[in-house]
C-alpha cells in the first residue's frame, strides 16, 4: 500500500514513524531523494492502514506492506523516488508473489477518510513497468448503454474492482477519481463509468 507522509521532510516523517507513542507505523520510507529506510519487518505489522476494507478483506495491516512516500501531496514525486519505489516494488512483489492487482493506494480502501497517495501521483508509470494495475482501455463509452452516469451500476462496478469499504457516492466517486482520472472534476459522468469499467476488468485478467 502507497502512502504519502503530508509532512514537509523525510526527517520529521522518520522521527514520527519511530516513534512509539504516535502509534503509527509503515514498512519501508522513501525520502525525496531516494533513500530508502526499513522500519518494520515485512513479516511483521506495521500500523499504517487504519480502519477500510479492500476486495472485501479487512484489518489491512495484518495483510499489507506498507511505503511511505516523503511528499506533501501537493507536489510531484521526484525522479529519484519514483525509481527507488519502482526498485522496492519489483522486490516485494517478487518475495510475496503479489501481482500487479495487489498494489493499491491508501485512498482506495479508505474513500474519504485517506486521500494518499494523491492526484500528482503517477500510476500509470507503475502500470507500464507491471508494477500495478493498467485498466483496460475503455473505448466508446459515450456510445455504451452501460456506462451511462448512474450511482448504482457506478457502486456496482467500484465494488467489482475492489471499492469494498462503505463510503457515500461522493467519496467513493472522488477515491476512484484519485486512482484513474486525477484531474477530473464535476458530477459522476459517463468517463467515470467507463474508466472503472475497465479497471475491474483489468482486474479480473
Amino acid at each position: 500500500m502507497l502512502h504519502y507522509t503530508a509532512m514537509d521532510s523525510a526527517s520529521a516523517a522518520l522521527d514520527r514513524l519511530c516513534d512509539p507513542a504516535i502509534e503509527v507505523s509503515a514498512h519501508y520510507l522513501i525520502g525525496g531523494d531516494g533513500t530508502i529506510w526499513q522500519m518494520v519487518d515485512e513479516a511483521k505489522r506495521a500500523w499504517h492502514a487504519g480502519a477500510g476494507e479492500w476486495r472485501g478483506l479487512e484489518d489491512i495491516n495484518s495483510r499489507s506492506i506498507g511505503i511511505e512516500l516523503d511528499n506533501r501531496g501537493d507536489h510531484p514525486f521526484s525522479e529519484p523516488q519514483m525509481a527507488a519505489l519502482e526498485d522496492l516494488l519489483r522486490d516485494v512483489m517478487q518475495r510475496h508473489r503479489i501481482g500487479p492487482a495487489g498494489v493499491i493506494g491508501h485512498s482506495d480502501m479508505a474513500p474519504g477518510r485517506k486521500h494518499d497517495p494523491g492526484p500528482r501521483f503517477d500510476w500509470t508509470r507503475l502500470a507500464r513497468q507491471g508494477l500495478a494495475l493498467r485498466p483496460a482501455p475503455a473505448r466508446d463509452h459515450a456510445q455504451n448503454p452501460a456506462h451511462t452516469p448512474d450511482p448504482a451500476p457506478f457502486r456496482a462496478l467500484a465494488r467489482a474492482a475492489g471499492y469494498t469499504a462503505p463510503c457515500s457516492d461522493a467519496d467513493l466517486l472522488a477515491a476512484v477519481r484519485l486512482r484513474l482520472r486525477p484531474h477530473a472534476c464535476g458530477p459522476l459522468d459517463d468517463a467515470d463509468m467507463a474508466a472503472l469499467a475497465g479497471f475491474g476488468q483489468a482486474g479480473r485478467r
